[in-house]
């Protein structure tokens, strides 16, 4: 079992992901924007975040960079959950170090698959 942080600024898509990595017999710990996904990540240093990339104010790019620049989340390994589905895009975000690129909807069998090898790594 991992401790997954949800970082999406949909409460909808927050929920759902919640209910499905429960399902998957993860903990869950939510966020509603990514500075408060940052602050969590430092506090509860989470096993993997789910991070949402289009988000007001700070987006999931620049919040998975300022994890990177930060001793203790660094290590934190992070799969990007979004509705950008352009190739251009799935590139640009794993060259920001995310560890997955899933498009919504959300497939669980492929969620499941990027959560067991974020946490195995």
């Amino acid at each position: 079992m991992a401790k997954v942080l949800i970082v999406d600024d949909s409460a909808t898509y927050r929920l759902r992901l919640r209910q499905l990595v429960r399902k998957l017999g993860h903990d869950v710990v939510l966020a509603h924007d990514a500075e408060e996904g940052l602050e969590i990540a430092h506090q509860e240093c989470p096993d993997v975040i789910l991070m949402d990339i289009v988000m007001p104010g700070m987006n999931g790019y620049e919040a998975k960079r300022s994890l990177a620049r930060d001793e203790v989340t660094r290590s934190i390994p992070v799969i990007f959950v979004t509705s950008q589905g352009e190739e251009t895009d799935r590139d640009w975000g794993m060259r920001q170090g995310a560890v997955a690129y899933i498009t919504k909807p959300i497939d669980p069998e492929e969620l499941q698959s990027a959560i067991t090898v974020a946490i195995s790594e």
